[in-house]
């Protein structure tokens, strides 16, 4: 059996999982504002237990949220590459990512982190601007040029894979998740959690694992039809596994050190992550596969969302630095001020002349 591509150029339940996973990047961040991982562009360190669910929430959020960004991205570059060929393949990426990536560094980047100058008294903007270079959450277009140039330069050199049905089976994925377990605790030997890349400004390298294979798996369920084809039962299955592996897996990964807590550390994730995607997936194709004109806003402007977001959050932080609350009570004001403010910004930065050709 064989699927056609065009009858699978866009998958509605896709696009409404992109606009859930932009608005968790939104909630990651703004977890971070207020919580106690000071890697963000403004930050008011908690200075109650609350703020330990924040650190939860973006603890859970990491193991999975980005790697399905990159499963998605996968997802649509065989139809992308097979439409437009290597050459214009590789243009299209270089203006959709390069330019909004070039953007960020030069107009946004001085924007959001000009606060920071405030710890660094009598610094000149410029060296505080340099010595502080890195993308921040554009790095997830600096990592998908590459790996979509990759796919160009393999596709260049063999032909693609058949496009066929084959159903996915439980011993892939459980084959799938032992060796990402095992591949992510090699890599962090000798990049581990709480390294940093400097220039290229990747805030969490230890799961560049994760990364790319999800991102090489989104472009196998592509030719293999695994978005349309796997069981409902499997969303289910998928949703409860997440919660019994951070049941089983998690407890003694905080309880042990070393070794043991690393690799308990490197299976949670890699459980959870394949679990909650497979789960999220069903669920939305079954739940969610329809997309009526909010749906269309609020997927074309998603991209955008993420490219601004940091500036409408930096802005909001000074904004509420007057409130006296509890972490999560902050958390939730912002949140709620966020998302809409976060989207309405999109729709008014797409309005510019020219900017639907990038974004």
């Amino acid at each position: 059996m064989t699927v056609e591509t065009s009858t699978r150029t866009r998958l509605h339940a896709i696009d409404n999982l992109r606009i859930v996973l932009t608005a968790l990047v939104v909630a990651h961040h703004v977890a971070i504002t207020y919580g106690n991982i000071p890697l963000w562009f403004y930050v008011e360190p908690a200075k109650d237990p609350s703020g330990l669910l924040l650190d939860v929430l973006a603890m859970f959020n990491q193991a999975f949220f980005m790697g399905f960004f990159f499963l998605i991205s996968g997802f649509f570059t065989p139809g992308s590459h097979d439409r437009k060929g290597t050459r214009s393949f590789v243009r299209d990426r270089l203006i959709r990512l390069g330019i909004p990536l070039l953007v960020f560094l030069v107009l946004l980047r001085p924007l959001v982190n000009f606060g920071g100058l405030a710890d660094r008294p009598g610094m000149p903007y410029w060296q505080f601007y340099l010595g502080s270079w890195d993308p921040g959450p554009m790095w997830f277009a600096e990592v998908l040029i590459v790996f979509a140039v990759a796919y160009a330069v393999w596709r260049s050199l063999r032909r693609p894979m058949e496009q066929r049905v084959a159903p996915l089976r439980f011993a892939w994925i459980a084959a799938f998740v032992l060796g990402l377990a095992a591949v992510t605790f090699l890599w962090r030997i000798p990049v581990p959690t709480g390294a940093y890349v400097p220039v290229l400004g990747l805030p969490s390298p230890q799961f560049m694992p994760q990364y790319a294979s999800m991102f090489v798996l989104g472009c196998v369920a592509f030719r293999r039809g695994w978005f349309e084809t796997l069981p409902a039962r499997a969303g289910r299955l998928g949703l409860i596994a997440a919660g019994v592996s951070s049941a089983v897996l998690l407890p003694p990964s905080f309880l042990t050190t070393g070794a043991v807590a690393e690799a308990l550390t490197a299976l949670w994730e890699s459980a959870f992550a394949v679990s909650m995607i497979i789960g999220l997936t069903v669920l939305f194709r079954e739940r969610f596969g329809g997309q009526g004109p909010r749906g269309r806003f609020l997927s074309e402007h998603a991209f955008t969302v993420y490219i601004i977001h940091p500036l409408v959050l930096v802005g909001l932080g000074w904004a509420l630095r007057w409130l006296e609350a509890v972490a999560v009570v902050k958390f939730a004001v912002m949140l709620v001020l966020a998302l809409p403010l976060c989207w309405w910004s999109a729709y008014l930065v797409r309005s510019l002349p020219g900017a639907k050709r990038v974004l």
